[in-house]
């Protein structure tokens, strides 16, 4: 089985503008993102962003959970932290995994419209059981990751539709959604 990875990727990223910027991190971004890695038995998720500020902020948060009063107020929290490492950037990331499992992962994202490169749920969980490289999975902020580090990518994920034309996710629920797709029970193989 495949070593999964999950990072979320603040910069480059759009806003509602199609501006490029570096996003915010958020508190529920790092706390409800790193719970479902920790269910899902992802290695290792990656804050991503460029910007020092926003390192600090990761870190003082981390450290209450995982050494201040939040630990011992909440020993779970601090579990599902344990995973959560900032990088300035994806490529950052990359090497990471590499120098943890000696090959460089599959860089595979998602996105709410089509690519040349997008591939089906049940394509890359096949990857995920079957393949030995390990996956390094992105979730974009704002409004996506920008198009020409998109075009970088492996394989892009094809979009999360609901029951009707609505598709905006935030990204926790596409988080654990996609997690639970890739990573979860195969309920739907059941009798």
């Amino acid at each position: 089985m495949a070593e999964l990875y999950v990072g979320l990727v603040h910069y480059p990223i759009y806003n509602k503008r199609m501006d490029v910027i570096a996003s915010a991190v958020t508190n529920f971004d790092i706390h409800d993102i790193a719970r479902t890695c920790r269910t899902y038995d992802v290695k290792q998720y990656y804050l991503i962003h460029p910007k020092e500020a926003q390192k600090q902020m990761i870190k003082k948060i981390l450290h209450y959970w995982q050494e201040g009063y939040g630990k011992v107020y909440n020993p779970d929290r601090a579990d599902a932290l344990e995973r959560v490492h900032w990088l300035e950037d994806i490529e950052a990331a990359a090497k990471d995994i590499e120098s943890r499992t000696g090959q460089r992962p599959y860089i595979v994202t998602t996105d709410a419209r089509i690519y040349p490169n997008t591939v089906s749920y049940s394509f890359m969980r096949k990857q995920l059981q079957e393949g030995e490289k390990p996956i390094l999975l992105l979730f974009g902020t704002g409004f996506g990751i920008e198009a020409e580090v998109m075009k970088s990518f492996d394989y892009i994920l094809e979009p999360v539709y609901g029951s009707c034309d609505y598709n905006h996710l935030c990204v926790r629920s596409a988080v654990a959604i996609i997690l639970d797709r890739l990573a979860g029970e195969a309920w739907f193989e059941k009798q």
